[in-house]
């Protein structure tokens, strides 16, 4: 991706539909005089009244305990130094966006004019009251130590410098983990550090905690070696000097078993590595480029253990696993402080998590067979589920047990399971769908790529490398579209209809009139046929020459779905297609079908959307719960309409005995944990999460998740065909952009799947 496209896209992405990444949502009723009459003048007095007779009502009648600070000067931002507070926003919002989608805490951001220690503090205690507690961020040091101490004391609510000890933390707990690896004990290793700021200082004074021997510390800056003698260090830097007769980090590197860098990227080379110890570990975290690339180092050391601040390799020291599940255990127990037993409770929650079985969503996710400790795992992956629900309950538990927890957690199932609630996880579904496809990206045709929509998100599926586009339609204008939009890469364009697609044609002609010559379809008619994109797309994946199909932006279900049907066919045992529309809603995914297809399903084909839609439940690595809906709850009436459903599943009850799944029922029954299980015990739903809905007919799905869409903006991805030989996939018409992009990340999905199989 060129760097004018880079700037262009990053700053619409801020820019549109609405400026900024987050706002402020009503959480209560508002619709009338009555509503508004509570939440303001008069009723409002009411809690009011009561929070000045108790202050620590305010927790119960306002969002204070749900509401973190994100709080910066601007004067240490990411690689971008000293910015100020009003560039710094960005950074701040989506600091903000993180804590939301990973532990659901709300987050002003706040940017200070201040860079004076005193007035910062002043300024950031005087707003205190607001916040359940304070995230610093981006603040230079050697001040950030001073403003996080003094906040710390002054303050009875969880103060913490992310930047400090987030990295400090999950660093931790990656080196616990590879010291165990390299049956290393801490107290004995030689360790170097590459970087002298706050969190390099932050993350030593935690290994020491550990156990590291300070004396085995050597801390470099960019002057070198941080030694006794030099005149001009603060007291942080002061705290790791060094005696030792050594200047340079190539010096230091000699015998290390351990190198830590937080400075910049390149200032590690491989001549350092080979005079570094048997089985050396090397976190390279300076971002965007690590002290030494990751591909380098491996081909050096065949002993390393590697982790960097990356996302593209394994072992990623990534804070998100820290700070919102840091917050989520403080704020839950009304911590008065994020503490060092708090902090070494997520050193060992974070590390420990890592030696644990890995759900097969996460190995599905990052395309893995089974990811197991050891050297390519020494941390948890940021889209493991579990995060949410083991760290929050260790901060809470420390807190408690260190006497600074104001509201102690009583039954901790409970807690548990709020945890595991809290979060509507219809963001977390598309990260996990982009970065399965992205795992190994399949080729995808494009049969409409002449048309803006179409060609921009195949753009997005390159850059992000989702998956590997080849556009179908006419080349000079996809030329001039690529040329109006800054695509730039060189990416397969092919016109069906151009002469020198004969040979093609004629060829994949040949193979459609093989198939179809008893169908009455003649050679110069499946010549002519191959002229249509549809047809000539549809042939490039039966033939081999793409992975998957993307069509239907521009043209009618029916007229897409013939060619498809005809080329690609059904998988072996399957008499009839379906699809499904994944819809994510704040309750977590809801997978309807079906919605295209099958306009009045028998009870056998109703049996087997069933069936065909747990399949790709299962390929997303979900445990699919079904409900078969109907207008009747288990036997209440006997109108054809219930029996049918009733019979399918008698069918899937009889043959499949082990499938979590239930009918015919109402859906406010079945998404109602609590009403199931007070009016039909017996159900085999009882006490599970439906996240399949299978519909009578098509009429009652497809009206339903357009509705889902238009009045509470579930986004929808799909429809998902189900059952065809190989990947293709037929968008809603007028498809967005967006939705163009996640439907080709399942069907990139579908092709790694159907290529194991």
């Amino acid at each position: 991706m060129s760097q004018s496209r880079k700037r262009r896209e990053a700053l619409m992405y801020h820019a549109k539909p609405k400026p900024g990444k987050i706002e402020v949502v009503p959480t209560k009723k508002y619709a009338t005089q009555r509503d508004l009459s509570l939440a303001y003048s008069p009723g409002v007095a009411i809690p009011c009244l009561a929070i000045a007779e108790n202050k620590e009502d305010v927790y119960k009648y306002t969002s204070k305990g749900n509401l973190v600070a994100v709080i910066t000067n601007g004067t240490a931002v990411l690689g971008l130094g000293n910015i100020g507070p009003e560039a710094s926003k960005p950074v701040m919002e989506g600091k903000g966006l993180l804590f939301k989608i990973f532990a659901g805490i709300d987050v002003f951001d706040i940017e200070i004019d201040a860079t004076d220690v005193d007035k910062f503090v002043e300024t950031v205690k005087a707003i205190a009251p607001t916040f359940g507690g304070i995230n610093l961020e981006d603040i230079k040091a050697p001040e950030a130590f001073e403003i996080e101490r003094r906040l710390k004391e002054e303050l009875d609510i969880p103060v913490m410098h992310d930047d400090q000890h987030g990295t400090a933390i999950i660093s931790a707990a990656a080196l616990l983990n590879a010291l165990e690896i390299a049956n290393k004990n801490i107290a004995d290793v030689n360790i170097v550090v590459s970087g002298a700021g706050a969190a390099a200082i932050s993350c030593t004074r935690l290994y020491v905690a550990l156990g590291a021997n300070i004396k085995n510390i050597v801390m470099c800056d960019s002057k070198g070696v941080i030694r006794s003698d030099r005149t001009t260090l603060n007291s942080q830097k002061r705290e790791f000097a060094t005696s030792r007769d050594i200047h340079t980090l190539s010096e230091a590197m000699k015998d290390a078993d351990v190198f830590i860098g937080l400075s910049k990227g390149g200032i590690v080379k491989a001549t350092m590595l080979k005079d570094m110890a048997k089985n050396p570990i090397v976190f390279a975290m300076a971002n965007p480029d690590p002290e030494i690339e990751y591909q380098l180092a491996i081909d050096t050391r065949n002993d390393i253990i590697m982790a960097t601040g990356r996302s593209d390799h394994p072992n990623q020291v990534n804070n998100v696993l820290g700070f919102p599940f840091i917050f989520r255990g403080a704020l839950d127990v009304r911590a008065t402080e994020i503490n060092e037993a708090m902090k070494m409770a997520a050193v060992k929650a974070i590390a420990n998590l890592a030696k644990k079985s890995v759900p097969e969503q996460v190995n599905i996710v990052y395309d893995e067979v089974s990811i197991a400790f050891g050297k390519e795992y020494i941390i948890p992956k940021p889209f493991d589920p579990r995060l949410i629900y083991e760290i929050p309950p260790a901060i809470a538990k420390a807190a408690m047990e260190s006497g600074v927890a104001q509201k102690p957690i009583e039954n901790w199932d409970v807690y548990r399971d709020e945890l595991m609630e809290r979060l509507g996880n219809e963001s977390k579904i598309v990260r996990m769908i982009h970065n399965k496809a992205k795992s190994n990206p399949k080729r995808v045709v494009f049969a409409e790529a002449d048309h803006l929509d179409v060609l921009k998100a195949a753009q997005i599926v390159y850059d992000e490398r989702i998956g590997k586009p080849i556009l179908l339609g006419d080349k000079e204008t996809i030329l001039e579209l690529k040329k109006e939009i800054g695509f730039t890469a060189e990416v397969p364009i092919i016109d069906p209809k151009a002469s020198k697609e004969k040979e093609r044609r004629y060829r994949f002609a040949d193979v459609y009139w093989k198939a179809r010559q008893r169908k009455g379809i003649k050679l110069l008619e499946a010549r002519k046929w191959m002229r249509e994109r549809n047809y000539f797309a549809a042939m490039m994946v039966n033939e081999g020459e793409a992975d998957a199909l993307i069509t239907g932006y521009s043209r009618n279900y029916s007229t897409v779905v013939k060619p498809i049907l005809e080329l690609v066919g059904m998988e072996k045992g399957v008499s009839r297609i379906a699809a499904t529309n994944l819809m994510l809603t704040k309750r977590g995914p809801m997978f309807l079908a079906d919605t295209t297809i099958n306009i009045d399903p028998t009870a056998k084909e109703l049996a087997r959307i069933s069936q065909l839609t747990s399949l790709l439940v299962k390929m997303f690595g979900m445990k699919p719960n079904i409900a078969m809906l109907s207008f009747s709850n288990f036997g209440a009436s006997n109108s054809e309409h219930a029996k049918k459903v009733r019979d399918a599943i008698a069918h899937i009850h009889k043959y499949y005995p082990n499938v979590s799944i239930d009918g015919e029922i109402q859906a406010d029954f079945a998404l109602n944990t609590t009403l199931l299980k007070k009016e039909f015990p017996f159900s085999k739903l009882v006490n599970k999460k439906v996240n399949v809905l299978i519909f009578p007919s098509l009429d009652a799905a497809n009206i339903t998740y357009k509705l889902m869409k238009e009045l509470y903006n579930a986004e929808s991805i799909g429809p998902i065909m189900l059952g065809l030989k190989k990947p293709a996939h037929i968008l809603q018409l007028g498809a967005s952009v967006d939705e163009i992009v996640n439907m080709t990340a399942v069907a990139v999905i579908d092709a790694q799947n159907k290529s194991k199989n």
